[in-house]
């Protein structure tokens, strides 16, 4: 009993001096402990230990006597898999003999098999060679059977037939094959196009065929005389024999292409009826402005892109009226007004690609070219529905050459108009002055005409088929901006002696209105895909840092936040100097406010009514004049900046070198809290609807200055004992916190209320 009676502290103290075994000891402890009635179990306990010892040796036993048994079965295995290897060895080898052998019995065989094999090959060659030009001997008397009997529709479709197999035949390497299905595909093909050519454009005759002018003037084409159902059906049944001319045209023929620095996107061939009703249009355009003719002038790019779009205006409702049905019917996909447009706008392609060269060195000129061809290009996507996928103007002008002085003369003009802008008479002046709903931004005219200048830019690039060429009229933005800010810099500096003039306003609106037109401006569509685009060609080059990156590409930034950031910093730095001014002449007129005898005064029941300090009336005038004057002198957004700014420092001003730069009896109190609730509050009234909430300074100090004698004695004795750390809270008594909050003061530190409590001049005889 008594080694059983061991308590776990003593168990644990020493394990290693222990004669009892460690995991014994925690054993009898976990199964009996301190509970002398625990001992009766000590008989089933032993019996279970007795059992689990007594399997344990029969496992023991067991393995011990299966472990020899199982090593003599795994060397057993061991062997058997060896001879069944050495075995397999044996037979591999006589395999290997065997077929060695007949390889050798069958070389012969093997090489007159080879040589059969190779003459039946050759054989099956021919054969198929003769197939295919007996197919296309076929299809081509076919073709002349069909001609014979004037069956043309049958003729034009086994033509298309033809074409395909010639596709199908364009990877083989027989050469005299390809040569002789070509040559019998353009044979045929010359014959069929000559006659539907002749046979459709007699048809266009008969519609009068192009109409050269409004769809009005037209004579026939959309007029319905005695014959017009046979024009037309003729007119549909030759336009779809032509249509299954296309595959064979396009082997044939290859379409006039303009130089890979052009960069024009792929686009399949003019379909051939659409080339063939263009004919007549591409002989009138290469006429009047080619070679030596008086219409062909390069200072008149108007004439010919005019025309290019009268052409287009004047065919589009028989195109759609009496051709799209046509190419419905037949299953293209084609859109005959687009197809149309498509076939002219290449020749005022190729014809911007051969005057441009004589252009670039002539400013007024190639300007005058850029214009007319971005009206030209408006009036085709916004009129005519031209599809932005197409070859445009657009690309000609991104040509590095023409697109370097485009961006030149660009900036050239830009600056220039800078210049007169700003050197106008009315440019510091608002050209809305007097309509007050129109005029809220206060906006120079200078700087509504500067960002009418960069909308326009924007206008004429925006189209341009490529982001790097839009990320390059970005660039030139950006130093517009820049540039615009620059001067009105030095013209801020100018006027700096006289920051509160009406000039200086001026700038500061200006200034304010451009900033706030490009933070508009970044949440543009158009703007975003620049942000994109700059971000992919950062990330490709490493211009910029992960950080940088990171904020293009959560939009937390914009492509215009360096000249927004820059701006701000401007607008900042002459609001401040604006504020500066105008509080050194509220403290200059303060000066005798703040010699007031705040101690002499009398209290508030020895005056009938209470009156504004007369020392207070300079401050209170000049502070007056001064707001109403940058009122109408600033936008509504900067002044509310301007009147806070000035507040503040008001604020801190009376509170610092009056409030607290004095002692102040019971009427002193009342007539300082009379001139600041009474007369400076209201002076802000008219721009918020609590002013005094500016003033949390000068509001506060009066609450305490005008506490009733008890109540400051309380809140003194509060702060008294908050500031003794050590000194517990009577019950009841509230903190310091607590207590200031109560009477309304949360900005004060309890320090600067404890000097405000001395500054009170007048307390009772307490006995302390």
């Amino acid at each position: 009993m008594a080694a059983v009676n061991v308590t776990k502290k003593e168990v644990f103290r020493d394990p290693d001096r222990c004669d009892i075994p460690y995991y014994v000891s925690e054993f009898v402890e976990r199964e009996v402990g301190n509970d002398y009635d625990s001992l009766k179990k000590l008989g089933s306990l032993i019996e279970k230990l007795s059992e689990n010892k007594k399997q344990l040796e029969e496992q023991v036993l067991t393995v011990s006597s299966e472990v020899p048994k199982r090593i003599q079965n795994a060397l057993k295995n061991a062997e058997d898999s060896k001879k069944n290897l050495n075995r397999l060895l044996e037979e591999e080898t006589l395999l290997s003999d065997s077929i060695s052998s007949h390889l050798e019995k069958a070389e012969p065989w093997m090489e007159d098999l080879g040589v059969l094999i190779s003459q039946v090959e050759e054989i099956e060659r021919h054969l198929s060679y003769l197939k295919w030009i007996s197919r296309i001997e076929e299809l081509s008397d076919n073709i002349q059977q069909y001609l014979m009997t004037n069956n043309v529709p049958e003729a034009a479709s086994t033509l298309a037939s033809m074409a395909e197999l010639d596709i199908k035949l364009q990877e083989s390497s027989c050469s005299h094959l390809l040569s002789f299905v070509r040559s019998t595909v353009k044979f045929w093909h010359k014959i069929l196009k000559d006659k539907l050519s002749s046979d459709f454009e007699e048809v266009l005759t008969q519609l009068r065929w192009p109409f050269v002018g409004p769809p009005q003037s037209q004579a026939f084409g959309l007029t319905a005389p005695a014959n017009a159902s046979d024009v037309y059906n003729n007119l549909e049944m030759l336009f779809c024999q032509l249509l299954k001319l296309q595959t064979s045209d396009e082997l044939l023929s290859k379409p006039k292409q303009l130089p890979e620095k052009y960069a024009l996107p792929p686009s399949p061939p003019i379909i051939l009826p659409i080339q063939i009703m263009l004919n007549p249009l591409q002989k009138r355009f290469r006429y009047h402005f080619t070679g030596n003719k008086p219409t062909n002038v390069l200072s008149k790019p108007e004439w010919y892109l005019t025309q290019v779009l009268m052409w287009i205006g004047n065919h589009a409702k028989f195109l759609d009226d009496k051709i799209q049905p046509i190419l419905d019917k037949a299953g293209s996909p084609v859109n005959a007004g687009l197809e149309f447009s498509r076939a002219l706008v290449m020749l005022i392609l190729e014809k911007l690609a051969a005057d441009i060269p004589f252009l670039l060195y002539d400013d007024t000129l190639f300007c005058h070219l850029v214009d007319e061809v971005l009206l030209f290009e408006r009036e085709l996507y916004s009129v005519h529905g031209y599809l932005s996928s197409f070859p445009s103007c657009m690309h000609i002008l991104s040509e590095e050459s023409c697109f370097q002085r485009w961006l030149t003369v660009e900036k050239k003009f830009a600056l220039q108009k800078m210049d007169s802008m700003l050197s106008s008479e009315a440019a510091w002046v608002s050209q809305y002055k007097d309509i007050s709903d129109v005029d809220e931004m206060k906006v120079p005219d200078c700087a509504e005409t500067f960002m009418t200048l960069l909308l326009v830019i924007t206008d004429r690039y925006k189209n341009l088929p490529t982001a790097s060429r839009k990320l390059e009229f970005l660039g030139l933005q950006k130093e517009l901006v820049d540039d615009f800010r620059i001067r009105l810099t030095q013209v801020m500096k100018e006027e700096s002696r006289d920051s509160l003039g009406f000039r200086y306003c001026a700038i500061l609106n200006a200034v304010n209105y451009i900033a706030t037109v490009l933070a508009d401006w970044a949440d543009n569509v158009f703007f975003l895909q620049l942000q994109q685009a700059e971000l992919e060609v950062c990330a490709e080059s490493n211009a910029v840092s992960q950080l940088q990156l990171g904020q293009l590409a959560s939009m937390e930034s914009s492509v215009f936040d360096e000249m927004i950031n820059l701006l701000e910093r401007l607008k900042h730095d002459m609001l401040s100097r604006q504020v500066h001014h105008v509080f050194k002449e509220v403290t200059d007129a303060a000066k005798l406010y703040k010699k007031e005898r705040w101690l002499s005064l009398p209290s508030q029941a020895e005056q009938a009514v209470m009156s504004l300090s007369s020392t207070a009336c300079p401050m209170l005038l000049t502070l007056r004049d001064r707001l109403l004057q940058l009122e109408q002198q600033l936008c509504h957004s900067l002044f509310k900046i301007f009147w806070q700014m000035l507040a503040e420092k008001v604020d801190t001003y009376i509170y610092q070198e009056i409030i607290m730069a004095n002692h102040f009896n019971e009427g002193g109190a009342a007539q300082l809290q009379f001139d600041m609730t009474r007369n400076l509050f209201p002076l802000f009234s008219h721009y918020c609807k609590r002013p005094e909430n500016y003033f949390k300074h000068i509001k506060e100090a009066c609450i305490i200055l005008n506490l009733n004698i008890g109540s400051a004695l309380l809140l003194k004795e509060v702060l008294q004992s908050a500031s003794e750390s050590e000194a517990p809270l009577q019950p009841n008594q509230p903190s310091a916190t607590a207590a200031l909050n109560e009477l309304g003061v949360y900005k004060l530190a309890q320090q600067d209320v404890e000097i405000l409590l001395n500054l009170r001049a007048i307390w009772p005889n307490t006995g302390k």
